[in-house]
């Protein structure tokens, strides 16, 4: 029998660390969750939930506008409070999920969980010293711990965040109307969302600061090109090359400086600004130094090996441990991790295979390797590229625009690589392709499979079957929607055969 009272305590009650707990009891091992606040983290609040929902509300409003704008009808609006009432209604949905859940399992399974509500902090390699919300301190222990401490946004130095002016997108709920201006400082994921969603809603004049000569610079030009041409087209301003010099708030408004490559300033008022600069683990303060838990590079992580800490029964999973701040991803780590402490599992957590999504105008998926990450690692590919247009759904849709792109191995067996899906329903088509990936296989299967008609994977079949010689349209005719090439030593050359 074990001295200690768990055989896992769980430090942090977001995505990752419920699942760390939930995976645990499927074991029939003895678990304590410590969450200093509320269960579900930024999955629920302030995050990936909230974001995704006001995105699917300005999407709709969007879709209604540009179905009205030809018959000369005024535009359809909503107020604020409209959009408000729906994310607090889409939030607490989910958070009446949680509480339920933790009721029942705290009836059902009180022997094997355990839910303690406060900070926690590492005091021993198996122990945890709790401050309770009271100010009563509380000590535990256990074989294995994990940190799922999750981050919060990064700001800038010299900026004051008041998150009423100012604002990180934890300061979203703060707004009592659409502002009729809006600076977004980042042009990454959360930055280009934002300014999706705000310029949707048509209320709202938005400006987008881009340090790159390009939005989205770790996506493939054709990607960021068509993500920015719709920005543009819906208003937005985005400033490219610019360095912000100085961002303050005067007389109740942001003033902001720029300053470009040719040396010329610009100065800008605004209504409100919102920093979209990334996220920062949330690891200090938890007794890391104290215990010789080593950080990653940059200091704001904690270093890992497949989950591990140089601690071997000490975890960091999720937005802790640095690697992929998505809640899928801290999910996945936390079950991994789980299943290497109580069923030994020696095969170690891939990264190759996971699929993400931007929500954009329009919507963006990706798994494995794009285009220019295969030439930057000099990686000979094959490359195929089939615009929605083709696509019979996407004609039924009326929602032609975007593309998908499959990369391949420039061999014979045609190893999938990557892919990226550019429009509506683009998250639904990557998952057959990621299981490829992983699987190590061919395209033959995915040439195939019987595909549901109409639907928006068809577009994925017809791309391998392109790679195959055997497309129902061919590149080499439809040249303006169709492209299949090979890539080597950065040369392309176009596979046109007929």
């Amino acid at each position: 029998m074990s001295s200690y009272e768990f055989d896992l305590i769980v430090l942090g009650g977001g995505p990752a660390g419920y699942a760390a707990a939930m995976r645990t009891i499927d074991f029939g091992k003895k678990v304590c969750l410590i969450e200093k606040s509320r269960i579900g983290g930024a999955g629920i609040y302030h995050g990936a939930l909230s974001s995704k929902t006001l995105w699917e509300l300005s999407q709709r409003v969007r879709n209604v506008n540009e179905m009205i704008a030809a018959s000369g009808r005024d535009k359809f609006e909503l107020s604020w409070n409209d959009v408000k009432k729906n994310l607090e209604e889409a939030v607490f949905e989910r958070k009446f999920q949680y509480s339920c859940h933790l009721k029942l399992l705290k009836k059902n399974r009180g022997d094997l969980f355990f839910y303690e509500r406060g900070a926690g902090k590492l005091i021993s390699n198996h122990e945890i010293e709790i401050t309770k919300n009271d100010g009563a301190i509380k000590i535990i222990s256990a074989e294995n711990i994990i940190i799922a401490t999750g981050s919060s946004p990064r700001t800038l130095p010299n900026m004051e965040v008041d998150e009423v002016t100012i604002l990180t997108s934890d300061g979203i709920d703060n707004i009592t109307d659409f502002p009729k201006s809006m600076v977004i400082v980042g042009a990454g994921v959360i930055g280009c969302e934002y300014a999706t969603i705000f310029s949707n809603f048509g209320k709202t004049k938005v400006y987008l600061i881009d340090r790159a000569d390009r939005i989205l610079p770790f996506e493939d030009l054709d990607i960021s090109t068509m993500v920015s041409n719709n920005l543009e087209d819906n208003g937005v301003t985005i400033h490219h090359k610019a360095q912000l010099n100085r961002l303050e708030i005067i007389d109740g408004q942001v003033e902001y400086e720029l300053l470009y490559e040719d040396g010329n300033k610009e100065v800008i008022r605004v209504e409100k600004a919102l920093l979209s600069v990334g996220r920062i683990s949330n690891i200090d303060n938890i007794g890391l130094e104290e215990l010789g838990i080593k950080r990653g590079p940059n200091g704001r992580n904690i270093g890992d090996d497949d989950t591990q800490t140089n601690i071997p029964n000490i975890y960091a999973v999720g937005d802790a441990s640095g690697r992929i701040a998505l809640v899928n991803m801290g999910e996945i780590e936390a079950r991994h991790a789980v299943e290497k402490m109580f069923d030994d599992k020696k095969e170690r957590l891939s990264y190759d295979n996971v699929c993400t999504i931007m929500f954009l105008q329009p919507e963006v998926a990706a798994v494995g390797l794009n285009e220019q990450m295969c030439i930057e690692q000099n990686i000979p590919i094959k490359v195929v590229k089939l615009d929605y247009s083709t696509i019979a759904r996407a004609i039924a849709m009326r929602k032609t625009q975007g593309f998908f792109k499959i990369i391949v191995t420039n061999d014979d067996k045609m190893q999938i690589l990557g892919m990226r899906a550019v429009g509506e329903h683009a998250s639904s088509a990557i998952q057959g392709v990621a299981l490829q990936i992983k699987s190590g296989k061919g395209i033959e299967t995915i040439a195939e499979l019987v595909h549901p008609h109409p639907s928006i994977v068809e577009g994925v079949q017809e791309c391998v079957r392109m790679l195959l010689n055997k497309s129902l349209f061919k590149a080499s005719v439809f040249q303006d929607k169709l492209a299949c090439y090979s890539l080597v030593d950065g040369v392309k050359t176009e596979l046109q055969r007929l």
